[in-house]
């Protein structure tokens, strides 16, 4: 059992120094009430933690600073406030300079830029210092002390071309990739369509249904692009049904009577309506893939505005370099971490739980996610919250897998769990689970699952070969 992530980690009551300079994109305010809005956090609230700082920022929009204070629920009353979840509460103080550069210096538990309704980019500087330790993966850099040791690994940011799909919902195109799937006949059929690998994840298979979507696949009927040479695959919802959708399908086959003319199904209601009539028949399979949406009718995954990739990139601004429609192809940014065993992997990053670390990373919100916290179908991913620095999403060393493909237990669905030092000071580099596990039963490190803003935090990372070659051409299905 892991021990439950206390209100704060490693260093309690310690006061450290904060200093960087980041680009950053808004997504919408998570919010309860501000679902209209948008927001850029820049410093992510956490239980505990005091910011005590100096912010210059420009942005391409007039923007509001938005200054959150650490609140009891008894607290509340009639004061502005701010929650995701209705239980843990901040204080809004609400600064408008009516402009979109200024310069503020602010204490609080969490900082950030807000619209009402205008999506912007900004850039922000912040010097201060923070007291108390962050749970929030903030995605940037903490100023190194002098002669801090770090760690430095080439290519550990890397692009990675990966072929697009497209299917429809109710009658619109979605475009789409597949990364993973349960079935190893599956598995090798879209590899050899796609020209590009499908690993095999086995655990998914043991997803629970509250996590799973619907695809439509025909086995038969109008020749098209589909996975079997047939009419596009049919979703039965896409990001924007939040509450609903998940990159996990469920596969269904389609099928037409041999006494039917086959004409396209473009929507889950004609299909129901085709299967009603008895004119098709439908076969629920136990198959599933990993299948994120990039475009779907109303909206894509962000593209990230800087496009040049070094081993000192943020994890911020989306995780998308290039979508490509007229070669179907969608470029990711490829992170590099290590195996279980120490071998160099690479992962891409589609969509998350909750809406902070989801909106922050430029990816997909998928609340179902959730539901995989203590399900096998999610392994776990280890990344460091402090030690030594290097690039890590905290800003400390790559993060460690405890599974990659081949492994029986491998799946693309990722549980976070924190590793911290309990002397920062005395921190080493870890390559291995064997490290981890040595290093844990020694008393020298903690292990905790990542709750950020008190929630289940749940990753569909796939780790992928970036370096693999694509045929670049409109013929994928």
């Amino acid at each position: 059992m892991i021990p439950p992530l206390t209100d704060q980690m490693a260093g309690a009551g310690s006061t450290k120094k904060v200093h960087f300079t980041e680009t950053i994109t808004s997504s919408q305010d998570p919010g309860q009430g501000h679902e209209s809005h948008q927001a850029a956090f820049i410093l992510s609230p956490n239980s505990g933690t005091l910011y005590v700082a100096t912010l210059t920022y420009t942005s391409s929009e007039p923007v509001e600073i938005a200054i959150l204070h650490e609140i009891s629920k008894d607290e509340v009353k009639d004061q502005p406030t701010w929650t995701v979840d209705g239980n843990t509460f901040y204080g809004l103080s609400m600064i408008d300079q009516g402009s979109n550069a200024g310069s503020i210096k602010f204490t609080g538990s969490a900082l950030a830029l807000h619209s009402n309704s205008s999506k912007f980019t900004a850039t922000v500087s912040v010097d201060g210092w923070i007291r108390g330790q962050p749970t929030e993966i903030i995605l940037q850099q903490l100023e190194p002390e002098e002669e801090e040791p770090s760690l430095k690994l080439s290519r550990s940011n890397v692009p990675a071309t990966i072929p697009l799909h497209i299917g429809t919902y109710e009658g619109d195109p979605v475009y789409y990739i597949i990364t993973n799937t349960n079935d190893e006949t599956q598995a090798e059929l879209i590899t050899e369509k796609q020209n590009w690998k499908v690993e095999l994840a086995s655990p998914l298979s043991e997803a629970p249904e509250e996590s799973l979507s619907e695809i439509y696949v025909f086995k038969d009927g109008i020749k098209g692009k589909g996975i079997h040479g047939f009419q596009d695959e049919v979703f039965s919802n896409t990001p924007s049904q939040t509450d609903e959708y998940s990159a996990l399908r469920l596969m269904t086959k389609v099928s037409w009577k041999p006494d039917q003319n086959p004409e396209i199904l473009d929507s889950v209601d004609a299909i129901l309506n085709a299967s009603e009539a008895r004119r098709i028949e439908l076969e629920t399979t136990e198959i599933i893939f990993n299948m994120p949406q990039i475009v779907w009718p109303d909206g894509q995954m962000q593209v990230r505005e800087n496009k040049t990739l070094s081993d000192e990139t943020a994890y911020s601004g989306g995780q998308i370099l290039n979508i490509n429609q007229t070669n179907m192809t969608v470029t990711f940014v490829a992170h590099r971490q290590w195996g279980p065993d120490g071998s160099t992997i690479y992962y891409i990053i589609t969509d998350a739980t909750p809406t902070g670390p989801a909106g922050l990373m430029g990816v997909t919100d998928a609340p179902t996610l959730a539901n995989l916290i203590t399900n096998p179908a999610a392994v776990d991913l280890y990344q460091f919250f402090d030690g030594i620095k290097g690039s890590g999403p905290f800003g400390f060393q790559p993060g460690i897998a405890s599974a990659v493909p081949g492994d029986e237990t491998y799946s693309p669905m990722c549980r976070i769990l924190l590793i911290s030092w309990n002397d920062p000071e005395q921190a080493s580099i870890l390559e291995t689970k064997a490290d981890i596990d040595a290093l844990h039963s020694e008393d020298l490190i903690e292990i905790n699952l990542a709750r950020p803003m008190n929630s289940v935090h749940i990753v569909n990372c796939p780790l992928i070969d970036p370096f693999q070659e694509i045929k670049t051409n409109s013929t994928n299905g």
